[in-house]
């Protein structure tokens, strides 16, 4: 695998282009340089910055925190504004141009961008998104926020404020939240729009143990630019990668990435009974391979209270951390048809006139709130209102997968037309010889066995570590959204290998099976 080409592509697709506007400096500030005034009257001004910040573990000296403020035209101490906070994908920087902004900007909404610790012109090491460390930056920043004298105020040290980014720009905004709630009982965010970001990381880098390995690989290459990953994580995703299983603290290394990654994503902090009551807007992509669909499902339906999911809308689009899905084969499409059907455009122009609602109290006559909205790989756009499944069909007689070796294999569930919208999952009887079995699943569609291919760009193992025998198992699909047309069907895609899971197949030859197989699907009546 080409390493620096993987990097690259991961980067580009993890950053997002968003910018950010505004500033006054602050007394944490240890760094100003003012820049566009003499532009003030004419369109936005930008200050860039850096406030000190929480200390790297087992240093003194705090980790500087960098960032560009863009002052929207026209806002002043009397014509007050809210603000957003936005921040980069894994291996990015922060946004320096107001022209990456302008949407916002002429929006009428002050932008604060920040260079997350461990890249850009931040210091310290990337911690992914720890509540002690990413947690603590967040709020600095937000404590300056709160000070800037244009910026509206709903109460001291609470400003109007909401936030934008992508993949680890959208991890921040939850962290940032989760740890303002956890501190001050409130979260101090008035709404929150995250895309393709994750509620586990190690359900998102290892579903059932398994690593993504070409995803574990480009986590680390992409990192190496600025060394922003400490030294013993990327011996632990090395070992990943190496041995197709997440490091524990058992393995060749020693290193323990449970530890690590325990805090760091929603999932901990629902488990400590914490739950947002605040306006999300969620984008997700459909045929993301490293931060799946169903990892923004889980935090639709489990991050945020049930009165702020009646506030807050689900966008599922064609795109995300996108590597070819090759083996099985599955899909290459980008678009967004539920952005364009719900706002007349792209997701960002849905988020404009989403903030325009929540924060400024205007009535954009903006609809789908409380609803999923999925795009399929035929660019159309399935609304629903719950993921779950809700229809239970059996499969007649076994279904069978080589192990270590062999090509994907089609189990047809139901002939078209039929849609299917949500989370999907298997039960069955596993019987599996040997150690390490492991087994790859998905949806497909196709006029035939022969031509049947993944619905999106997904698939999910099956671990046995060791021999099993008709042992009642439920087996996790990939979340997805597909409209199977009349002529063709929905099949059960089972297959040994998988290129997004590249070397993680079963350790020896031989044969997993499933008996009394039933698909649970979200059936869309």
């Amino acid at each position: 695998m080409d390493l620096r080409k993987t990097a690259v592509t991961l980067t580009a697709l993890l950053t997002t282009g968003l910018v950010a506007p505004v500033v006054a400096p602050s007394a944490d500030a240890v760094v100003v340089r003012p820049a566009l005034a003499a532009a003030a009257k004419a369109g936005p001004t930008k200050t860039d910055g850096c406030l000190k910040s929480v200390p790297e573990p087992g240093s003194t000296t705090p980790v500087k925190i960098c960032y560009s403020i863009f002052k929207p035209a026209g806002a002043t101490a009397r014509k007050r504004v809210p603000m957003l906070m936005h921040s980069h994908g894994w291996g990015g920087s922060r946004v320096t141009k107001a022209a990456d902004l302008k949407e916002y900007l002429a929006a009428g909404y002050g932008v604060l961008s920040f260079d997350q610790r461990g890249f850009g012109e931040s210091g310290g090491q990337a911690h992914v998104e720890s509540p002690s460390r990413e947690g603590a930056d967040v709020r600095r920043l937000v404590g300056l926020i709160s000070r800037l004298p244009w910026v509206r105020q709903d109460a001291k040290g609470d400003p109007r404020l909401g936030a934008v980014g992508g993949s680890y720009g959208g991890g921040y905004q939850f962290v940032g939240a989760f740890e303002e709630l956890r501190i001050h009982g409130k979260p101090v965010f008035d709404a929150l729009a995250p895309e393709i970001t994750w509620n586990s990381l190690k359900g998102s880098l290892a579903p059932d143990n398994v690593a993504r390995t070409e995803w574990a690989l480009a986590l680390s290459a992409a990192a190496l630019p600025s060394n922003a990953l400490p030294t013993n994580v990327y011996a632990a995703l090395t070992e990943a990668a190496a041995t197709g299983t997440w490091p524990d603290g058992n393995g060749p290394t020693g290193q323990d990435l449970d530890t690590f990654f325990k805090h760091n994503g929603p999932a901990w902090h629902v488990s400590q009974g914490r739950k947002l009551d605040i306006p999300v807007l969620f984008g997700q992509g459909t045929t993301d391979g490293l931060f799946p669909l169903e990892q923004g499902l889980t935090n639709w339906r489990t991050a945020i209270t049930a009165k702020a999911r009646k506030r807050s809308i689900f966008v599922g689009y064609n795109g995300g951390h996108v590597l070819p899905q090759v083996l099985p084969a599955g899909v290459n499409v980008t678009s967004d048809p539920c952005s364009k059907q719900l706002a007349g455009g792209n997701f960002r122009r849905l988020s404009i006139r989403f903030f325009d609602e929540q924060l400024k109290g205007r009535d954009r006559r903006l609809g789908g709130y409380g609803r999923i909205h999925l795009a399929t790989a035929a660019s159309r756009c399935i609304t629903v209102k719950s993921p779950d499944a809700n229809r239970a069909v059996p499969i007649a007689g076994p279904v069978v997968s080589t192990t270590a070796a062999g090509v994907p294999l089609p189990y047809e569930i139901a002939a078209g037309p039929l849609k299917v919208a949500g989370t999907p999952y298997l039960t069955a009887a596993v019987t599996a010889a040997g150690v390490e079995n492991r087994a790859f699943y998905g949806l497909a569609v196709g006029t035939s066995p022969l031509d049947a291919h993944l619905v999106q760009n997904n698939v999910l193992p099956l671990r046995e570590p060791t021999a099993v025998s008709g042992v009642r198992r439920r087996i996790a699909l990939p979340s997805v959204a597909v409209d199977v047309p009349k002529g063709q069907h929905l099949y059960l895609l089972v297959s040994p290998l998988s290129d997004t899971f590249v070397g993680m197949a079963s350790r020896v030859p031989g044969v997993i099976s499933l008996a009394d197989t039933v698909v649970h699907l979200p059936v869309v009546n």
